[in-house]
């Protein structure tokens, strides 16, 4: 994959062309602006390692502003058995036909969630919100979005998803969530997590990763209590160039 690309995504959303640099370093910043500057590129969002410094003071100097910052954690399957599921609440592979629920759940659990496109005062505040939606929806939808989607059911009812996918055969990624406002605090979160570590080791992986942004303490301490340990973070930066 290439250092920086355009962002289809993005541009078919905002009405703006955009382009995406996962892990920019000191040495990649002209290489980077010269590729803005030759595509037309209106805004770019770029990520460093908040352990460099030295780049993300560049980025600065360069009128790249802070819109959030992303924490990882990791979690070896091989090391401690993975805690017990004791949520009553079913968690259950997706089934086609579920995706309007969960668009609705996406829709009510992320509007307003405050991730690095909601940070940017440039960007609509209504197609932020649809950025997770979109997410959500191309999850279910796309294998290179995710390999897995989950459902937490009540009788008949979806009250929350979740997305996974195998990053290589060693390591496996669990994505997003999204729960219902309305079924907040009764353990599908943990629940979930637990589906996504048993999932990962059924498919021959021997660790999991996830992040979210640091300031998301809650879902931090459940991590924290399934054996999630700290991996590594990025600052994610937008720059403007109009």
């Amino acid at each position: 994959m290439s250092l920086v690309v355009l962002s289809q995504i993005d541009e078919e959303r905002f009405g703006i062309r955009t382009a995406r640099c996962s892990n920019i370093k000191l040495a990649d910043l002209p290489h980077v602006i010269d590729f803005c500057m030759t595509n037309g590129v209106k805004l770019l969002i770029a990520r460093c390692l908040t352990s460099d410094l030295e780049t993300a003071q560049a980025l600065e100097r360069e009128g790249f502003f802070l819109t959030d910052v992303l924490i990882y954690y990791s979690r070896d399957l091989l090391k401690t058995p993975i805690p017990e599921d004791i949520c009553d609440v079913k968690v259950r592979p997706f089934m086609p036909g579920d995706e309007k629920a969960i668009k609705i759940i996406a829709e009510r659990a992320f509007q307003g969630y405050m991730g690095h496109y909601h940070a940017d005062p440039r960007l609509d505040r209504k197609k932020c919100d649809e950025v997770y939606v979109s997410w959500a929806e191309r999850s279910c939808l796309y294998r290179e979005v995710a390999d897995q989607v989950f459902v937490a059911v009540e009788g008949d009812k979806i009250l929350g998803f979740s997305t996974a996918r195998m990053k290589n055969p060693e390591e496996a990624e669990w994505i997003l969530v999204g729960i219902d406002p309305s079924a907040q605090k009764r353990g599908i979160y943990r629940s979930f997590a637990i589906n996504a570590m048993l999932w990962s080791l059924s498919k021959g992986a021997k660790r999991v990763v996830t992040s979210t942004q640091v300031q998301n303490v809650a879902v931090q301490k459940v991590w924290v209590r399934l054996g999630f340990e700290p991996l590594l973070s990025y600052y994610t930066f937008h720059k403007w160039f109009d």
